[in-house]
């Protein structure tokens, strides 16, 4: 064929382990990795099509051979970058008709030769300049496309395909959108959608940032409008930057091969100011979807002035109707999006519950927060209300058009909300549900008059705000690591010299621990304090500077209705404070806490809730030291662990919370108050890593999330708990084998006993040599291998020979210590270098590599549990109420 090749794994998804080669070392690396990656030890070797479009069609087929096409999907980004990493256009914008139904004629083809029943996805590759075309995918099932799809024409695509699955035939099926047709009809579009990927660089600025074919977002926006060029700015909106970015719109515009538009608006709105827009202008920029915040900026006026002004033109928005049918029928499920037209098609009332979702999937704000939102819609809807959502994101249950009474699918950002608040009326909106990004519109709408329902802003600034917050926690005499908070360099390391190194620095009204890290001097202060005050301004707060303090970290959920609190559990982490909670094992009910802690913690929790005034939810995080209980932040909102909690306790924490919001009372709900019982089982959660798939990113613990999930270990038992959750987050846990060790020198007391349980359960120990020696001197049988600079066979060697199935490397500095390739460092500095070398190659060949010592011994637990063959089977309900289980093999 020859080069460049594309080379694709079998059986894997988002791109795992392929890539594009482009030479002959390329193609060999990358074969290994895929062959590693492929659960069948296959990949797929064929022509780059670089440069050619990429086009995807969802079609569907039922069991009389009745085929349609749900939805034609243009990928913005050409062939080569993963359909996942691009941004997508529906329906297509640049193809002929003579090109939409020569692949739409194949698609239907390729179905009913593969007799398929349900959905599928098929994807082509189109010549740039002829009708060449091929068939690049073609997958038998539901993926990612398939929720894109439903999302973008109100056709239910799972829904259809599990009635399909039952002997349904496409006839029999309603539209449940229109209420009138049937599943058969093809669905027309009178409106455009763009998808746009949202990246996980503001975590790993280190990272790779080249798109090819393995996936790297970790979420997508998605936004509607009558016009292309709508849709892309209300998608940009939606992706919570400062501004669109106009080098994005005039990509946009070069992908589509036809002017937009949109980048000469932004220049005429820039050259004319405020004083010489027209009315003309400042209707094509609404109608373009420029926010009045963008517009401002552009003419440098104020958002006031163009709302005013738009007022005073009678330029409102208007909603449009998601009908699967251009308007042929009348929709009977209400799904909107906004427009600046004369027609309005909202049919909301008043009286309804306004619901802020939390915009696209990115690390520290992933899919819990969706099922608070959802879960608050439903319990809304329990109690005869009605519940209207906002949100922005296609892949979550939240915008399914059945998941509320009302959907709008629209930016989360202050305009878009409160637009949607004038024509619903609402008796009141819920921020705490949707994360940071509902949370930083609680100012805003509190001073524009809207109604919040639970806890008050000003309880809510409370906890964000340093000073209230230490007054608090002064008034209530609960302790805290001592440490303040500054916007100023030099405040802050006089701050960190009167607390004693090492400090903890971290911004306010941040999520995930973005920007957080742990300092043990005032050279890493000043080299890490700029990204926390940037991160910090940016969303309008204080840079915190505390005391670091090594203990045992713990959190709490609570709900609160103003008089009473309802604790499900306490949580207590693997890992040592100074590893983000979202990156930490969590353990329920807690193992090591003894009752005069537990008794602190309900005790903190309980002040705390009632003394911010809480009305719903609560998570209050901690750390024990030497039996002191000392509080490291409060978020008065849902947190990361409510669907971790609620699953494993069977208390419906968002319900519970929903009500109280409302005004119920918890003692009226038949839980009680206070600390729960815990049920008679161990859960423990798990964090799980996409670091394959981000080159030049660290694997290393600390203060800022990288996880982009989780998983569930239940068991009656610690150790059997610990290893459900090791092998559903790394695979299938062998207990033979041989482990890489290499540890930083404070951590190898406490790291031996690890050690020597590993080699008592019978694995091969390689070492580098100083810990080799220190293995060696405890009587340990070791292997010494080198270091990068020391010889062969070295850490590598052994890593990419297949020798090792588990690699442990702690790091002698801080978390964000990392050097990675390009940076030049000193002998003394050399550690760092290796090390991130070694995790580097653990990722690579697919290897677990564990960098916190507390997690080492956690694994080592979960092997010398045996993983025995009986099962217990109980509900959760069981377990709390005591009865025995019943027993399966």
């Amino acid at each position: 064929v020859g080069l460049p090749l594309v080379v694709r794994p079998a059986f894997t998804l988002g791109g795992t382990g392929g890539g594009l080669v482009h030479t002959k070392a390329q193609l060999e690396e990358v074969v290994a990795r895929g062959l590693r990656a492929s659960p069948i030890g296959q990949v797929l070797v064929e022509r780059a099509l670089l440069g050619w479009r990429e086009l995807e069609y969802e079609v569907m087929r039922d069991g009389e051979d009745t085929c349609i096409c749900v939805c034609n999907m243009e990928n913005l980004d050409p062939m080569g970058v993963h359909t996942g990493d691009s941004a997508v256009v529906a329906p297509s914008q640049t193809l002929t008709d003579k090109e939409h139904q020569q692949l739409r004629s194949a698609a239907l083809r390729i179905i009913r030769a593969l007799r398929i029943e349900g959905g599928c996805n098929v994807q082509f590759a189109l010549a740039p300049d002829s009708f060449s075309y091929f068939v690049i995918e073609v997958n038998p099932r539901v993926s990612r496309s398939s929720a894109l799809a439903s999302k973008a024409t109100g056709y239910p695509i799972a829904r259809v395909a599990a009635k399909i699955a039952v002997g349904r035939r496409l006839r029999e099926i309603t539209n449940q959108v229109t209420g009138r047709t049937c599943a058969a009809f093809e669905p027309s579009l009178d409106y455009c959608v763009v998808k746009l990927p949202c990246w996980p660089f503001d975590k790993f600025p280190q990272g790779d940032r080249r798109l090819n074919t393995q996936m790297k977002s970790t979420g997508e926006v998605m936004a509607i409008g009558r016009s292309f060029e709508s849709a892309i700015s209300k998608a940009l909106r939606s992706l919570e930057q400062v501004a669109p970015d106009p080098a994005a719109l005039r990509r946009a515009a070069e992908r589509l091969e036809e002017p937009t538009g949109l980048a000469d608006l932004e220049r005429e709105l820039r050259d004319s100011g405020s004083g010489g827009i027209d009315e003309q202008q400042l209707r094509e920029a609404k109608r373009a979807g420029l926010s009045d915040r963008r517009i401002a900026e552009l003419t440098g006026g104020s958002p006031l002035w163009v709302e005013k002004e738009r007022q005073r033109l009678g330029l409102l928005p208007t909603f449009k109707c998601v009908d699967t049918c251009a308007a042929e029928f009348d929709a009977v499920t209400p799904y909107f999006y906004s427009s600046f037209e004369l027609e309005d098609e909202q049919r909301g009332g008043a009286g309804s519950v306004l619901v802020l979702g939390s915009g696209p999937i990115r690390i520290g704000q992933g899919i819990e927060f969706d099922y608070c939102s959802v879960q608050a819609a439903a319990a809304l809807r329990r109690r005869g209300l009605e519940a209207v959502m906002v949100n922005s994101n296609p892949e979550t249950v939240s915008t399914d058009f059945d998941c509320s009474s009302r959907l709008y699918f629209e930016p989360l950002d202050l305009e878009s909300v409160l637009q949607v608040c004038a024509v619903e009326r609402p008796q009141g909106v819920m921020v705490q549900f949707g994360g940071q990004t509902a949370m930083n519109l609680v100012g805003q709408l509190d001073r524009m008059g809207v109604p919040l329902l639970g806890s008050a802003a000003a309880s809510i600034e409370m906890a964000e705000d340093r000073g209230h917050f230490e007054a608090l926690l002064q008034r209530l005499g609960i302790a805290r690591p001592e440490g303040a908070a500054t916007r100023d360099t030099a405040e802050a390391e006089r701050i960190a010299a009167r607390v004693g190194y090492p400090v903890l620095v971290r911004p306010s009204y941040v999520l995930g621990g973005r920007a957080m890290d742990v300092v043990h001097s005032e050279e890493q202060l000043r080299r890490y304090l700029g990204a926390a005050l940037r991160a910090s301004g940016e969303a309008g707060g204080e840079v915190l500077v505390d005391k670091y303090i090594l203990g045992m970290e713990v959190e709490v959920d609570a709900i609160c209705d103003g008089r009473d609190v309802l604790m499900p559990g306490i949580m207590e982490h693997v890992e040592r404070a100074g590893v983000h909670s979202g990156d930490s094992m969590a353990v329920f009910p807690p193992q090591r806490l003894d009752e005069s802690v537990v008794a602190q913690l309900v005790d903190v929790t309980t002040k705390l809730a009632l003394g911010m005034g809480t009305l719903g939810l609560i998570n209050v995080q901690c750390v024990v030291h030497r039996g002191r209980v000392l509080v490291i932040e409060v978020n008065p909102r849902a947190s990361r662990t409510v669907p971790f909690l609620s699953k494993v306790t069977g208390v419906q924490m968002v319900d519970a919370a929903v009500g109280a919001m409302l005004g119920e009372a918890l003692a009226a709900r038949g839980w009680g108050t206070g600390l729960l019982p815990a049920p008679a089982l161990v859960a423990v959660k798990a964090p799980v890593f996409s670091s394959r798939k981000l080159d030049q990113v660290d694997t290393v613990l600390g203060p800022e999330m990288t996880s982009t999930g989780e998983v569930i270990g239940l068991a009656p038992d610690l150790a059997s708990a610990l290893e459900k959750a090791f092998t559903a987050s790394l695979g299938r846990l062998t207990r033979r084998g041989a482990t890489l060790v290499s540890i930083a020198d404070h951590d190898k007391s406490q790291g031996l006993p690890t050690v020597a349980r590993l080699a008592e359960l019978g694995f091969r120990i390689f070492a580098t040599p100083g810990t080799a020696a220190m293995l060696e001197q405890a009587g340990i049988t070791v292997t010494e291998v080198s270091k990068l600079h020391g010889g062969r066979p070295n850490v590598l060697d052994v890593i990419a020979g297949g020798q090792v199935g588990l690699v442990i490397n702690t790091i002698s500095g801080t978390a964000q210590d990392k050097m990675g390739p390009g940076i030049e460092d000193d002998g003394a500095r050399r550690p760092f270098r290796d090390g991130y070398r070694i995790r580097q190659a653990a990722v690579q060949r697919g290897v677990p590599c564990l960098t916190c010592l507390e997690t080492e011994a956690a694994l080592v637990a979960a092997l010398e549990s045996g993983g025995g063959t009986e099962v217990e089977v109980a509900t959760i309900q069981e377990h709390r109420q005591g009865s025995s289980p019943r027993v399966a093999r």
